[in-house]
């Protein structure tokens, strides 16, 4: 079972080192590279020049910028029945690559797999959505976050594995494009498992200290795919209308209010005006 691994970088180097030699200490080694790089200054050729000789590694320079659109740019080159998107800023625990491929041939059920995101730590979690059991999940709790995520092609229609180049970075609305994905597939009868032991590592970026500007946009990105599939009259997005616009964030500025801590309140603030702003302004 081979692996594809699509990474989209711009303005990274030593980041990307540090996950290049993460690769290089993988115990399974049925895997291939594809980075799709948006440096106009051939700032990491040299880096990926030294890697070659390691692992496969297929290096493609693009023009356009977006993460969305350079993860979906990746998909045609890629070999593999499995594929994942690494942020070019993760690490990979050395037995990831060998733990999906156990867990994939031990559930020949399902179709996505999603590993537990930590920051740096074997007990604390990271970005995304985690939990400390191993569980299948659903479009109504999706688990994990974009780079956690592994594909086995060979189980789904082909057809519906994109990336919508409306969201993520670099896009009209920079955030979501996992989820969106994601909800995209699960809809479509896909079965998913979440596995906290599959170990990827990232920094866990305090969504407190992003700040007011880029809180707005990321969270815009979740009320835009929540407009948008509700504009295909899904019903289930009556659910995330409920508990994503009026329920969760009113709740967690209560009880941010009774606690007297303001930085949680104004971030669930925030995070509620961003996804109003992406609900309405999506479709314009």
């Amino acid at each position: 079972m081979k692996c594809s691994l699509i990474l989209a970088t711009l303005g990274r180097d030593v980041e990307l080192i540090h996950f290049l030699n993460s690769l290089q200490n993988q115990t399974y080694r049925d895997f291939e590279l594809i980075i799709i790089d948006q440096n106009r200054d051939g700032k990491i050729d040299s880096v990926i020049a030294a890697c070659r000789m390691r692992f496969p590694v297929n290096h493609i320079k693009v023009e356009f910028k977006g993460n969305s659109r350079a993860r979906d740019y990746g998909i045609r080159y890629a070999q593999g029945d499995v594929i994942a998107f690494p942020d070019d800023d993760c690490i990979y625990e050395k037995d990831v690559l060998e733990k999906v491929v156990d867990r994939f041939r031990d559930k020949p059920d399902i179709a996505i797999l999603s590993a537990g995101s930590y920051d740096f730590s074997k007990t604390h979690f990271s970005i995304g959505v985690n939990s400390k059991a191993p569980r299948y999940f659903s479009q109504y709790y999706m688990m994990g976050v974009e780079f956690t995520h592994f594909f086995n092609l060979s189980r789904m229609e082909r057809s519906e594995f994109y990336l919508d180049h409306d969201f993520g970075i670099g896009s009209k609305y920079p955030g979501a494009e996992g989820f969106e994905l994601l909800y995209r597939l699960l809809r479509g009868g896909n079965k998913a498992f979440y596995e906290p032991a599959i170990r990827i590592y990232h920094a866990d970026k305090d969504n407190y200290r992003v700040g007011k500007d880029r809180m707005l946009l990321y969270s815009a990105g979740v009320g835009a795919y929540i407009r948008k599939f509700a504009n295909e009259y899904d019903l289930s997005m009556l659910y995330y209308i409920a508990r994503k616009m009026f329920i969760a964030p009113m709740v967690k500025m209560a009880l941010a209010a009774v606690l007297c801590n303001r930085k949680r309140f104004l971030y669930s603030y925030n995070n509620l005006i961003g996804i109003w702003r992406g609900f309405c302004a999506y479709g314009r």
